[in-house]
């Protein structure tokens, strides 16, 4: 499996009606517009149903927000692995804050994507799990400490000693482990920020899906990659 190119900015779509349905295609045509403008890789996470529509649509990365830890089977309401690969997910988040996961079944869907070709993304709250994560091997991790979610205080700001920590800790254990910085990132001084203290880019959700010129600020945060590297 080749690796995905960083830096990297992924936009997590959540369930925000501004990316949903058609509004989801078109926000992903925005962030290849600028992933194309700008030489910076973008990546979008959208809901299950739209992902296959969006993969269609653009040739981005497209993400999954979560799998489960199931095989194919009797397993009614659940996310199949199998089944966002085929509607075109290169890779998929797993244990985003609003959708918490045990450490062994974090453990068992790394394997997965592993095994099955996907990129693993897992987001993590603090140094010791991202800590323990990284001896799992995951493609990539992402801190966001959850109290800082949707606040629009960026953690890289409010927190710095905690993302420093967290890359001190992940890079003694796997020195090749990719980080990113979540929660709180609205501006490209914040994803600046988030680059100085050691990370390969963000994961952002309603900086930029629910900002009035969702182009612009993604703009501003590849231009901020640019920049710093």
């Amino acid at each position: 499996m080749s690796k995905l190119r960083v830096p990297i900015i992924i936009v997590n779509y959540k369930t925000y009606t501004q990316a949903t349905g058609k509004e989801a295609i078109k926000l992903s045509r925005i962030a290849e517009e600028v992933s194309k403008k700008s030489g910076v890789n973008i990546g979008v996470a959208p809901q299950f149903t739209d992902i296959a529509a969006i993969a269609a649509a653009v040739s981005i990365p497209v993400f999954s927000q979560h799998i489960d830890p199931i095989a194919p089977g009797s397993f009614t309401g659940h996310i199949l692995l199998e089944a966002v690969k085929e509607a075109g997910a290169v890779g998929t988040l797993i244990n985003h804050s609003e959708r918490t996961l045990k450490l062994c079944d974090i453990e068992t869907l790394i394997a997965k994507t592993r095994e099955s070709g996907l990129f693993s993304v897992v987001c993590t709250n603090n140094a010791a799990v991202s800590a323990a994560v990284s001896t799992l091997k995951p493609d990539i991790i992402s801190l966001e400490p959850p109290e800082l979610i949707g606040t629009g205080v960026p953690v890289c700001k409010a927190k710095p000693q905690v993302v420093t920590e967290t890359v001190k800790r992940v890079k003694s254990i796997n020195p090749n482990a990719v980080l990113l910085c979540g929660a709180g990132i609205t501006k490209g001084e914040d994803v600046t920020t988030a680059l100085t203290l050691g990370t390969m880019g963000v994961l952002v959700a309603s900086g930029i899906v629910k900002a009035k010129d969702p182009k612009k600020v993604l703009m501003e945060f590849a231009e901020a990659i640019t920049n710093s590297t």
